[in-house]
């Protein structure tokens, strides 16, 4: 691609440059104004969220309850089909076991507590759970898993339909088995499909042309994942998020007008970091760990995804995650911590003031700077005393 910065490997490989969200910072501009003058409202398809915010398919931060409040609030919870809510009438005692795990057993218990079968009829209650409190019902599925239980799914009433992998392509090649044709599924789909992760321009582009009304950018980012430690996989978030943003762009040509919406998914813990995705072309974000931390998630203190349990090769980990607020105080304020891990609407919210932006569509044009000191400079005494920005 035009105007990419490379660098030279060695003489048989070189690699561009990319950006994660401690190297950039948003710059202001002439302008400020009032946050209240300030909408971060988002519409996808037919649906309008006062907040930009998705939670993600996991575990210990979206039950069937939390999807409800999510709502309630503004957001979208995203509940994972292939989880403790669809194998377990009852998955509380699960959650309960799963906190109190020693660090040497919580692989392998955790391997065979997701090892019980999916139940149909289950999927259809939680689904019916949420449908039922009148907020707005996302549900997510792997790739593997989409054909078995698409039915399901959609017959129960589910409002977006989630397609979520470590990596997800539109041009899957197998061998052994038909794979999933994004493309032909979607195109059958009476519902709005979200799709990911990628990572690429070109990834980003050819899940673009599949029909989906959004697209999960992030490959191994969270605080959960070890993907890239066990399969050297991943791009920084700021030049993901960027290259699917300039993806959009050109399938918004290519297409003659259909936008399709940027999702940043992972690596997010602030306020702040929220800022910089949306600055560098998100239409919104989507967040695990961050809510984990929530008093009322439901993993009581600790955080872990879909790769944490996988049979073969687990590319992900439990976390301990210290709690800091409610959810609505993680969300929307008060905050009552000081380095911008709670209340992290508000930042995003006094970021666009201060820079003089009204809306998510204008903010994403705000100028970025490469500044790989934004995060340091200045702050030895809060990194010594590891408070603020010096924590964590």
């Amino acid at each position: 691609m035009a105007g990419t910065d490379t660098v030279q490997i060695g003489i048989g490989k070189s690699a561009r440059r990319a950006y994660g969200f401690d190297d950039i910072s948003v710059v202001p501009s002439r302008r400020t104004r009032d946050p209240e003058d300030v909408s971060i409202a988002w519409e996808i398809d037919a649906y309008r969220f006062e907040l930009p915010f998705v939670a993600s398919a996991m575990d210990g931060v979206v039950s069937p309850e939390i999807a409800i409040r999510l709502g309630q609030l503004g957001g979208l919870g995203v509940l994972n089909l292939e989880g403790l809510w669809t194998r377990y009438d009852d998955p509380e005692p699960l959650l309960r076991e799963i906190s109190e795990l020693p660090e040497d057993r919580a692989t392998a218990r955790m391997q065979e507590i997701y090892a019980k079968p999916i139940e149909a009829d289950l999927i259809t209650a939680r689904v019916k759970q949420i449908r039922d409190a009148g907020v707005t019902v996302a549900a997510s599925l792997t790739p593997q898993r989409t054909v078995q239980f698409a039915q399901t799914v959609l017959d129960s009433g589910v409002d977006l339909f989630v397609i979520q992998g470590t990596v997800v392509s539109a041009e899957h090649v197998s061998s052994r088995s038909e794979p999933l044709n994004l493309k032909r599924f979607i195109a059958d789909l009476d519902v709005p499909v979200l799709v990911g992760g990628c990572a690429t321009y070109m990834s980003a582009l050819h899940l673009m042309r599949t029909g989906a009304a959004g697209i999960l950018v992030g490959v191994g980012p969270g605080q959960a994942n070890t993907t890239r430690g066990v399969l050297g996989i991943g791009v920084p978030m700021a030049t993901s998020i960027a290259d699917a943003a300039g993806a959009r762009r050109d399938y918004l040509d290519e297409s003659g007008g259909r936008y399709v919406h940027v999702i940043a998914d992972g690596g997010m813990r602030t306020g702040g970091d929220v800022a910089k995705a949306i600055a560098c072309g998100a239409d919104a974000v989507m967040m695990g760990s961050p809510l984990a931390r929530a008093t009322d998630a439901p993993g009581r203190g600790w955080h872990w995804g879909h790769g944490s349990y996988h049979p073969e090769l687990p590319r992900g980990t439990r976390v301990r995650v210290d709690p800091v607020g409610t959810l609505e105080e993680v969300l929307l304020g008060p905050a009552r911590t000081d380095e911008g891990t709670t209340n992290l609407m508000g930042g995003l919210r006094r970021a666009m003031a201060m820079t003089g932006y009204s809306s998510i569509k204008e903010f994403q044009k705000v100028e970025v700077m490469v500044a790989p000191a934004v995060t340091t400079e200045g702050k030895s005494l809060q990194r010594a005393q590891g408070v603020g920005m010096g924590a964590g």
